[in-house]
């Protein structure tokens, strides 16, 4: 399957950046909505793809350097990324986190999305497994060709039928999204930084940052609450933190693995424990304490609830928590993972297991 992606990869002739977005889009949507098991989704729904795909492309369309969006097709710019420019155009701070854009414009936010779908279903979803001249659906199967009508879709999106959303993956594909995602995300993201650098002639290793790095979203307003959400202690080591600025805001589940933001995946930590832990997964005594926040009869988790309506923050509890059971579930007992300083310790599947059990009893 990885051999077959890199060639999908190797691919020369794209015409836009639609087909990486694909890829990564449906390695998140698999990541997102695993089971109570860990296992990830057989069937996607163009919707989902779409929504995901809308997310993935919004940073991308704030102005590089203080000059103009970056072209993302070989013609021109891609009819995605002018649609989500329009949509900015109309919010009264056009660098607002999509979040707090899409609560704010509810109605304009579906029509970017109906007009994304729209885009994918009449292209990359048609041409994605396509190398050369070859067509080799290896991914998945969908029950229309690129001769689908714009109308069809149109009745669909109304509620009125008339066509069949499924994105449906092969056999282990699903599964196959996961184990790879560590090794899969980081290429997609070099080729499509190179692309991007080749279409407008910048350096491209600037242009991957800008495109895909953590600092997109400024944390900021969340350190302090979350500070005194964990007493002023540092979420890892518990030592004392005598005042938020004495500490850093960090992804629990490593950005590098899972670009999320929402507040389940944040914590703060002290300066030492933040560049220690890096982007190592955690050990088990700290996903432990970690997972108490997906416990609805928690403090912590009716705390980041309030939280979270007060600052119009998106909590994502249920992704995160998907996301961390296709990782954690699938670790192996060689599998060093993160403890304090440079210590590591072994991971404890059947204690992960247990641990993640209990969550969705609760």
């Amino acid at each position: 399957f990885a051999e077959k992606v890199f060639a999908l990869l190797d691919e020369t002739r794209y015409a836009t950046t639609y087909k990486l977005a694909v890829m990564l889009g449906l390695m998140d949507v698999c990541l997102e909505n695993t089971s109570e098991r860990g296992s990830p989704p057989e069937t996607i729904t163009t919707r989902q793809l779409a929504e995901k795909v809308t997310e993935i492309y919004w940073p991308h369309t704030l102005p590089y350097e203080a000059q103009k969006v970056l072209k993302q097709a070989s013609t021109g710019q891609a009819e995605i990324l002018s649609y989500i420019e329009k949509f900015r155009s109309l919010l009264s701070d056009g660098s607002a986190p999509l979040t707090k854009a899409r609560i704010r414009n509810m109605g304009a936010y579906r029509k970017l999305v109906d007009q994304i779908e729209w885009k994918l279903i009449e292209m990359p979803l048609t041409r994605l497994q396509i190398i050369g001249t070859s067509s080799d659906p290896f991914i998945y199967q969908i029950n229309w060709d690129r001769n689908i009508p714009l109308a069809s879709v149109l009745r669909y999106q109304r509620g009125l039928g008339g066509f069949d959303n499924r994105i449906l993956l092969k056999p282990r594909v699903g599964e196959f999204f996961l184990r790879l995602n560590g090794l899969l995300r980081p290429l997609i993201q070099r080729r499509w930084a190179g692309m991007v650098a080749a279409l407008n002639r910048q350096e491209d290793s600037r242009l991957e940052h800008f495109l895909f790095g953590a600092e997109r979203i400024d944390l900021t307003v969340t350190r302090s609450p979350l500070w005194e959400i964990q007493e002023g202690r540092c979420f890892y080591c518990q030592q004392r933190i005598r005042e938020p600025r004495e500490s850093h805001v960090d992804h629990f589940i490593p950005w590098s693995r899972y670009e999320e933001n929402g507040l389940a995946n944040l914590v703060v930590a002290g300066l030492k424990c933040n560049g220690n832990k890096s982007d190592f997964l955690a050990a088990m005594d700290h996903t432990e304490q970690w997972l108490d926040r997906f416990d609805p009869a928690s403090s912590v988790a009716s705390d980041l609830q309030a939280l979270s309506d007060r600052i119009s923050w998106d909590l994502s509890s249920h992704r995160t928590l998907s996301v961390a059971r296709a990782m954690y579930l699938r670790l192996r007992e060689d599998v060093k993972l993160w403890r304090l300083g440079r210590e590591f310790v072994n991971a404890d599947p059947s204690r992960i297991s247990e641990l993640f059990r209990s969550i969705e009893r609760s």
